[in-house]
């Protein structure tokens, strides 16, 4: 009996380490979203999203969150995303972010009426050089006002592999 419950506890002991290998694999570093009441994004409405950094050596991917409904009018979205580094004044960069086409229809995923995109807003994995606050800031500068049909938007950092 003994040595069964030292096989078992082996057994265990080898599931465990596992999970934590599967686990560990996730590059995942942060991601928060701002909802919207109504389903409306009114472009008064700038959201901003904070995080730290500590690990400066590392580089990441980063994404803008847009959840939306199937009734969503538009297959894109015109974006000024502010963002502000620690000690360094804020950088805009104008966005056109493509969400659907002719021929695939929505790019994103979507269960239901509801379709989530993560579109990276960078070319190519960035070096977050200084360890501190960094600020996002989003603003929808699309011709409709209040913009209809979009859920949240939000901020996806992840680790380069």
């Amino acid at each position: 009996m003994n040595f069964e419950l030292g096989t078992l506890n082996l057994k265990l002991l080898v599931i465990l380490c596992g999970i934590s290998l599967v686990s560990c694999t996730s590059i995942n570093v942060f991601e928060k979203n701002v909802f919207f009441k109504n389903h409306e994004w009114p472009n008064r409405n700038r959201p901003s999203i904070r995080f730290n950094i500590t690990d400066t050596a590392s580089v990441y991917n980063l994404y803008v969150v847009i959840r939306h409904l199937d009734a969503y009018n538009y297959n894109n979205i015109w974006m000024n995303i502010y963002t502000k580094s620690p000690g360094d004044t804020v950088q805009i960069q104008q966005l056109d972010l493509l969400l659907a086409d002719n021929k695939k229809g929505w790019l994103g995923t979507g269960m239901d009426d509801i379709f989530e995109h993560r579109v990276r807003i960078t070319s190519a994995p960035v070096q977050l050089k200084k360890p501190g606050d960094y600020e996002f800031t989003f603003e929808q500068i699309m011709r409709e006002e209040p913009l209809q049909h979009i859920l949240n938007v939000g901020l996806r950092i992840e680790k380069a592999e």
